[in-house]
């Protein structure tokens, strides 16, 4: 296989970066982004107040006992979507081949587009200019053969930092790298491993194939190539993202409530998320899964196949709470989540009944109205009645995208 050139950009504490930017008061400050509720954690702390000890999926009161200073912001999860948009869309100057990870990373193969450019090194200093001048934000940048060690090296020097891993040098810079450095490999995996006396990268990659087969089944040949620093996976542009397997949203209750009333509320808002983004990307679903989580955490998901792909609201709604009503609550509920999978393209034959008729007229003006006003411009009566639909502050979720149906509209 030819060698690549891949660059790993990874945003600085985006989201505290974001709001320092935006409230030119907050910089130079400890702060930490949080969601909306008493039951929110960190998502992002600022430098300022990671050097207190602060760190992302603690609860308030820790990082307050760390930092007493501390200020918390509530995240505001459309700036974070559009600064993530823009930030693609520099990139995208450079190469088509642009990967977005999560919010605030993306991968870039550059390997054509250096006959236009100098250097990998030269594209990332154009980049850092312009994020600089329109937003005022720093990312960490890594320049490896392949993806696996792009995102390796960018974390070695944080924040605003470049690493390169020329292709020669790959094995002398494993060698003595803990395992757990690498993106994949997390600490019940490391801890797994270091029973065998694996505990860098080295020893992984020199591991018996058979033996790390046997204890961690067909992820075993690929950790012991991941230990050689080996990875062909491509980097796939927004456009050819393979389309969900299933759509959902969860949702931390402010409390744990019994209430059916509350819960049903709760069941209908999430499907009406679930049902926009399904109809927005062009897909219709046969099987409704319900999520809940009790207050001592214990969670668990029940499914319901409907005789025909659905994609329609109360038709979600209608089979989420056909699973609630059949399951007698052991205690309260602290999370519901709701989701649609088995999905294709939503079925283009035209109702027979007016009735259905009408139905979809009226998801399409809703649709419409709030793709264009924001969520729950125009929602369903009975939501009223419980107030506040919470449609913004909660916690963005790693798999949202700028574009497609993983993109959730703040």
């Amino acid at each position: 296989m030819h060698s690549r050139t891949i660059i790993h950009l990874d945003m600085n504490a985006f989201f505290a970066s974001v709001e320092q930017q935006s409230n030119p008061a907050l910089r130079g400050k400890p702060i930490a982004v949080v969601g909306r509720g008493s039951r929110t954690v960190v998502t992002t702390a600022s430098y300022e107040a990671r050097a207190f000890g602060v760190k992302t999926g603690m609860n308030t009161y820790e990082a307050k006992r760390q930092c007493p200073r501390i200020i918390f912001v509530e995240g505001n999860n459309r700036r974070y979507g559009e600064t993530c948009a823009g930030f693609t869309a520099m990139c995208r100057k450079f190469t088509p081949l642009v990967e977005v990870f999560s919010i605030d990373e993306v991968f870039m193969d550059v390997t054509g587009s250096l006959r236009i450019f100098s250097s990998p090194r030269d594209i990332i200093a154009r980049i850092k200019q312009q994020i600089k001048s329109r937003y005022g934000l720093t990312f960490s940048a890594g320049i490896a053969p392949n993806k696996l060690l792009a995102k390796l090296a960018s974390d070695r020097e944080k924040p605003d930092g470049l690493v390169e891993i020329p292709p020669d040098t790959v094995k002398p810079f494993l060698e003595d790298l803990p395992v757990g450095d690498l993106c994949g490999i997390g600490s019940k995996t490391q801890a797994k491993l270091a029973l065998f006396g694996i505990t860098t990268c080295g020893q992984l990659g020199r591991a018996d194939g058979n033996l790390l087969s046997r204890h961690f089944g067909t992820m075993g040949e690929m950790l012991r190539h991941m230990g050689r620093g080996e990875d062909d996976s491509p980097v796939v542009p927004l456009e050819e993202t393979p389309d969900p397997k299933s759509i959902g949203h969860s949702h931390t209750l402010p409390s744990d409530i019994t209430r059916r009333d509350l819960l049903d509320f709760h069941l209908l808002r999430l499907s009406e998320m679930v049902g926009r983004r399904v109809r927005d990307g062009g897909f219709a679903g046969r099987t409704v899964c319900l999520t809940i989580r009790y207050k001592d955490f214990t969670t668990f998901t029940r499914r319901v196949s409907a005789p025909h792909p659905i994609c329609e609201t109360p038709d979600i709604f209608a089979a989420a709470k056909s699973i609630l009503d059949g399951i007698k609550l052991e205690q309260a509920v602290r999370l519901v989540g709701v989701a649609l999978s088995n999905l294709g393209e939503k079925p283009r034959q035209l109702p027979l009944f007016a009735k259905q008729t009408k139905s979809r007229k009226l998801t399409r003006a809703m649709d419409e109205i709030n793709n264009r006003f924001g969520d729950f411009t125009l929602t369903w009566g009975s939501m009223l009645e419980h107030g506040e639909t919470e449609g913004q502050g909660g916690v963005i979720s790693p798999a949202w995208r700028p574009e497609g149906p993983r993109k959730i509209k703040f």
